[in-house]
């Protein structure tokens, strides 16, 4: 009886595997389009977020006011305007979407503003769920003690 010291153990099954694993994903990854230019294919959604409803300013559409009033209000959604503008509009489309923030404002909702450039303006509004809180969070830290000033009793510690 002739017995075989060459064994395969679960490394050499789990090397296998990976193996395989990245060769799918390789064969995948070359079958795959190529990628859209990011200004064409651009959303009126805010990079994160989960859309509830959009509202497109144009020409004859409701007040955004009216728009709000019809949408389900939670406290957790949050309202993104987004403002996109075209080789020398970057002033206007800002100032419009100022205005449309404030008449959010008036309706009784916060809102962000992102402005970004485009090859056409765009005034967007979106009513998200995108896991921030009220506010930017940009400015806000954590509350920490005022430093303690040194004391005389402090010297020989």
């Amino acid at each position: 009886m002739i017995l075989s010291n060459a064994r395969a153990g679960w490394q050499t099954t789990l090397a296998d595997l990976a193996l395989i694993l990245f060769m799918v994903t390789a064969a995948a990854m070359a079958e795959r389009p190529e990628a859209a230019d990011p200004a064409e294919a651009a959303s009126p959604v805010p990079a994160r977020g989960e859309p509830l409803a959009i509202y497109r300013a144009a020409p004859g559409a409701p007040p955004l006011a009216d728009w709000l009033a019809e949408q389900p209000h939670d406290a957790r959604q949050n309202l993104t305007i987004v403002a996109r503008y075209a080789a020398g509009r970057s002033a206007e489309t800002a100032a419009a979407a100022v205005a449309l923030a404030s008449e959010a404002g008036a309706a009784g909702r916060n809102a962000r503003i992102v402005v970004e450039p485009a090859q056409t303006s765009d005034l967007v509004a979106v009513l998200d769920f995108d896991g921030r809180t009220s506010g930017t969070g940009i400015a806000e830290t954590p509350a920490r003690p005022a430093p303690r000033a040194p004391q005389e009793s402090d010297i020989g510690r």
